[in-house]
């Protein structure tokens, strides 16, 4: 008989469930939320370099910044995505699972992704829910580096849109016959091997840095 801890972790898609690669699955009984909750990857890709465009062209025009500060600004937003994307999946999309309700909230957030890992339409966050995250991680960055944010944001947006392109190209096409293919192992790694490990999607630097990669 399965353990109370067993049975939470098979709700949150650890361990007891197979990866399935055709399919999809329903999470709400809602027809609105249920569609709410699925997109197709280039709107949101589309969305946030968009956004992004504009925001580079607001600090260029709008600003007192120079141009080498606001490319600097720029370099620093990809880098610390690229750290938040890490933190993001290691420490959210992989809660523990020691409750019926977080076993729930990470099944909802990543746990659906790695039983049906090629179901297209869950390969980002829904628009309807990371417009509201993007306006307050705007307002936070404003917040904290005031007109900084108009060059900073841009480039913390182009790193979440590099994110999503390749954790789609990842999922939905065959591995290419060049060094690129690190990536789709990488991944593989995670998905079919060991969870608790390769967390970097766009990239494994973090992971060699926290010590999480493995082979």
């Amino acid at each position: 008989m399965e353990s109370t801890t067993e049975k939470l972790h098979t709700m949150a898609g650890h361990g007891k469930t197979r990866p399935k690669h055709t399919g999809t699955k329903q999470l709400f009984d809602n027809p609105i939320l249920e569609a709410l909750s699925r997109t197709h990857i280039m709107i949101p890709i589309s969305m946030w370099l968009s956004l992004s465009v504009f925001l580079g062209w607001y600090a260029f025009t709008h600003t007192d910044m120079s141009a080498p500060m606001i490319a600097i600004l720029f370099i620093t937003g990809l880098l610390v995505f690229s750290l938040f994307e890490y933190v993001l999946h290691r420490y959210l999309y992989h809660i523990t699972p020691t409750s019926e309700q977080r076993a729930k909230l990470q099944y909802t957030l990543h746990g659906v992704h790695h039983e049906y890992p090629k179901d297209k339409t869950r390969l980002a966050m829904p628009p309807a829910v990371a417009i509201f995250m993007a306006a307050a991680f705007f307002g936070l960055f404003f917040v904290m580096m005031g007109e900084a944010a108009y060059a900073f944001f841009p480039g913390f947006l182009v790193g979440y849109s590099g994110y999503l392109s390749v954790h789609f190209i990842i999922h939905a096409y065959t591995p290419p016959k060049n060094f690129f293919k690190h990536l789709w192992i990488n991944h593989s790694v995670h998905h079919y091997k060991n969870e608790e490990s390769n967390y970097g999607v766009s990239s494994p630097m973090w992971d060699y840095v926290f010590k999480s990669f493995q082979k």
